[in-house]
């Protein structure tokens, strides 16, 4: 091979021959990443795996680790810049090149929500950069929300458009991205075109001390920037008060104590020789729902820093997991609500072993989301009514990703992220814990549940939020 090689390239250009229907070799082709569309990947691979390797050879220096000398100019311009400066817009023309299409459609022809959340987060990205400039490292934190506004009928030219619409001058600001129907030329995207929304919390750090640092507050002008200002606002501080209150820093309310109380005593019963009650059919141990995965971390999914993978390749796979988590529990094909509230921990190195734990970690019932399907039980019997009854509708059922990395040798284990993502499944059914950890797993989904539900109601939770069935909607 090496021979005909070198033959081919001894020769003219003009003296090869040419073979009609003969397919041609190139020896530069075209890079490609997985799914991510290539306007939205300048930014985020500027050199080849094998030069960023040979350069932290050369310069002894591995950058993914603390240095003490921060990188960051210290007198680096921190003044205002409007919303404006940062938004951004790409057009993906799915509809207009089958070749891309391939990126985005699953096994049944339907969008893959998987890929679009890595192009939200390289988005995300690039805003970040147009707002802070590149002497920062800017990192995804947290992916505050991403809700299906209206289900996608039909294959079309995606636009997605996003801007930082909250940021004070501390390390982290907020982008909102929508994902629409791209309009005609000259019109603008009409309410009813908008596909999902998504607001991520980008950090920026310093390069080399990995620490926070300073960046540009943003400059309000408008009305409707005022309103997004203050949407921002009242997150970040939501933010902080739910970090307050959080499972780790307080037990329990006197409600969630009864019903988890009530629970224990309901399993109690199941297992009682004396008493008839045995645990229905639709109800499952919420230990027998979970589903691993582990892969090594390869460098064709790295970030724009070449040796820490992309986050956007992480919401994929935390997503896609989540998805068979719940078509494993329910059954049938899951519906996408939402991605809850998650967060990003600590970077995944390339070359590292990253460990996915999916678990079903609350269930309620999509007619009554007021009630889990536990409270429904609880306290009352089942009738052979009841158990019919529970043999139609849907559930709407919280997958909880936890992830963790370890390196190829196993010396060291960190958390990276927890993911959770809201499905709407066919049929009555439920989850119940049984160790005190999944008594806490389960209080910490309810509480989630009851924050975005009102969020999921207004974003047309009608059975088709993801995209329906057989209708070429987005699904997984």
């Amino acid at each position: 091979m090496r021979v005909l090689a070198r033959a081919i390239k001894a020769q003219p250009r003009s003296s090869i021959p040419s073979l009609s229907g003969t397919r041609q070799l190139h020896v530069s082709p075209r890079c490609q990443t997985d799914g991510v569309f290539k306007e939205l990947t300048e930014m985020r691979v500027r050199t080849p795996w094998i030069e960023a390797l040979r350069k932290r050879e050369k310069d002894g220096i591995d950058p993914t680790k603390k240095s003490s000398i921060p990188a960051t100019p210290p007198d680096r311009d921190l003044t205002p810049r409007s919303m404006s400066d940062s938004y951004h817009r790409v057009v993906i023309p799915l509809a207009q090149d089958p070749w891309l299409l391939d990126n985005y459609l699953n096994a049944n022809g339907q969008l893959r929500l998987g890929t679009i959340f890595m192009d939200l987060d390289a988005l995300s990205g690039v805003i970040a950069y147009r707002h802070t400039g590149d002497t920062v490292t800017t990192v995804t934190a947290a992916v505050d929300r991403i809700t299906i506004n209206h289900p996608l009928q039909e294959i079309c030219d995606l636009e997605l458009s996003g801007q930082v619409t909250f940021a004070t001058g501390r390390s982290s600001m907020e982008i909102s991205i929508q994902v629409a129907k791209a309009p005609e030329k000259g019109a603008s995207v009409q309410k009813e075109e908008i596909l999902m929304t998504c607001a991520f919390t980008m950090v920026s750090l310093d390069p080399n001390t990995k620490k926070p640092v300073a960046i540009r507050p943003v400059k309000v002008e408008t009305e409707e920037e005022k309103r997004l200002f203050s949407l921002g606002e009242k997150n970040y501080n939501t933010k902080k008060d739910r970090a307050k209150t959080g499972l780790r820093k307080q037990t329990p309310n006197d409600e969630e104590s009864d019903l988890i109380h009530a629970m224990w005593l309901r399993q109690l019963e199941y297992h009682d020789p004396n008493n008839p009650l045995r645990k229905p059919p639709h109800t499952h141990y919420m230990s027998s729902t979970t589903l691993s995965s582990s892969q090594i971390m390869q460098p064709q999914y790295r970030n724009r820093h070449n040796f820490m993978i992309f986050g956007g390749y992480l919401l994929k796979t935390t997503f896609e997991l989540a998805f068979c988590c719940a078509a494993a529990f329910s059954h049938s094909r899951p519906t996408f609500l939402s991605l809850d509230p998650s967060t990003f921990e600590n970077p995944v190195p390339v070359g590292s072993v990253l460990y996915l734990k999916a678990t079903v970690a609350y269930t309620e019932s999509a007619t009554h989301p007021s009630s889990s399907r536990m409270d429904d039980d609880e306290g009352r019997g089942e009738s052979k009514a009841d158990e019919e009854g529970k043999k139609s509708g849907q559930t709407r059922v919280q997958i909880r990703i936890d992830s963790k990395v370890r390196d190829i040798e196993h010396g060291s284990t960190k958390p990276t992220g927890q993911f959770n993502s809201t499905f709407l499944v066919d049929g009555d059914i439920s989850v119940v814990p049984q160790t005190y950890e999944e008594f806490m797993v389960w209080v910490d989904a309810r509480r989630r549940a009851e924050r975005v539900r009102g969020s999921i109601d207004g974003g047309g939770d009608t059975g088709e939020g993801g995209g329906g069935k057989g209708r070429g909607n987005v699904i997984d």
